[in-house]
Order: C-alpha cells, then sequence, then structure tokens
C-alpha cells in the first residue's frame, strides 16, 4: 500500500513507523524544514519539506500512485484541502482527516472526506465508556460515523421496562439488534418483553441516537 501523510509532530512520526512497520510505501510531507530532515533520519519513509496542501508538492509525494492520503494538520481547512485535491484532482480512492474542531467533521464527510475523525469526540466517547455515563456504554461508530452501536443498560423502572419491544415507537433510523440477559443473548421480536436489568444492544444513526435513549432509559447521552 502507499500512503502519503502530511502533518507534523509526534502523531506523524509515530504513524509513519507502524506503517513501515506493515511494510508500506510511505511518504511524509512536512512544512518545517528542520523537522523534516529530523524525520528522515528517524522513519524508513521519504520525506519531502513542503505545504502538502500545494497540488504540485503532493504529485511530487505521488499522489498519482497513492492508495491513501492522511491529513495531519493544525489547521482543519488545510487537512480538508489536502483531501480534496488528493481525490479531486489525482483520484487517490480513500482520504482521512483529522478534524480539529468537532464541528466540522459532518462538513469535512459531505465535501468527500472518505474518513473524518475528530480526537476530541474519540476522547469524549472513551471518557463516557469508562465513566459509564449511568446508561451507556461501548458507543462504537460505523460506516465512517453513519450508523453507531451501543449497550445501554435498562434500569427497573425505566421508561420501557415491562413493556413489549412493540409498544415501543422507535424512530426510523434505530432498532434494538440484541439482547443481553443473564448471561444469554436473545434475538428480540415484537412480542419479546424488556426487563429491568436488561442490556440492550442498540443500532442507529446518530441523529436519532438521543431519541432512543430518551424512548428506552428517560436518559440523554
Amino acid at each position: 500500500m502507499r500512503v502519503i501523510v502530511v502533518g507534523a509532530g509526534k502523531l506523524l512520526y509515530y504513524l509513519a513507523r507502524q506503517f513501515a512497520s506493515k511494510g508500506y510505501v510511505v511518504t511524509l510531507v512536512i512544512s518545517d524544514a528542520t523537522e523534516a530532515l529530523s524525520l528522515s533520519r528517524r522513519v524508513k519513509a521519504l520525506v519531502l519539506q513542503g505545504n502538502g496542501s500545494d497540488p504540485h508538492v503532493l504529485e511530487e509525494a505521488g499522489a498519482r500512485r497513492a492508495d491513501v492520503v492522511v491529513a495531519l494538520t493544525a489547521k482543519d481547512q488545510d487537512n480538508l484541502a489536502v483531501c480534496q485535491i488528493a481525490h479531486r484532482m489525482f483520484r487517490v480512492p480513500r482520504t482521512v482527516a483529522l478534524v480539529n474542531d468537532p464541528q466540522n467533521e459532518e462538513v469535512f464527510r459531505e465535501l468527500g472526506v472518505s474518513v473524518a475523525f475528530s480526537s476530541t469526540q474519540i476522547i469524549a466517547r472513551i471518557l463516557e465508556e469508562r465513566a459509564g455515563f449511568e446508561d451507556i456504554a461501548n458507543l462504537i461508530p460505523l460506516a465512517e460515523g453513519r450508523v453507531t452501536i451501543s449497550e445501554v443498560a435498562l434500569r427497573e423502572g425505566a421508561p420501557a421496562a415491562n413493556k413489549p419491544l412493540r409498544a415501543l415507537t422507535l424512530p426510523e433510523g434505530a432498532l434494538v439488534g440484541g439482547i443481553l440477559r443473564n448471561g444469554d443473548v436473545i434475538v428480540p421480536r415484537g412480542d419479546t418483553f424488556l426487563r429491568g436489568g436488561d442490556r440492550l444492544i442498540i443500532i442507529s444513526r446518530p441523529d436519532c441516537y438521543d431519541r432512543v435513549l430518551r424512548i428506552l432509559t428517560g436518559e440523554e447521552a
């Protein structure tokens, strides 16, 4: 696999080292000349000094043959530009961008970035999983963030407890995919009753996740 990584700092170094250990052909594009020189001595990769959002620099980095371009700069506008140029000008099949401001995550996806990830969002999800946030655990984004799978604890007295699944008006973009009860896994049907103490496997779109939690537990994410 041929990978181009645009960025700076330790994350760039660690990724380059990881990719090289897997046998990938790695090219790094770094704006700072001193850092570029230092990394060229530390990693098994071609290191170019330049602006990764410059089409000429990307072409020199081998964008026409690249399988993936990863943009990890500190500026969202630069990361978006790198990915758009890579995809539109050089037909790179997969682009990955760091989103520094989580509010920009959806914009990146709408503008064609294959994978846009926010470290802020990732840390928040980890904290939510560890702290529990009471009823919610193991929130996992799939399909580039368009679907989430989560495990939700149903307490005694919750709005959905002691009701059949068909009695719950879940939004169209969500379903209860499984129930964990006393060590068993139940694939629910419409007449399956939910009980306090159940752990529900919820599959949903992110935009309707809060509504699902309110219906099941009375709480919000």
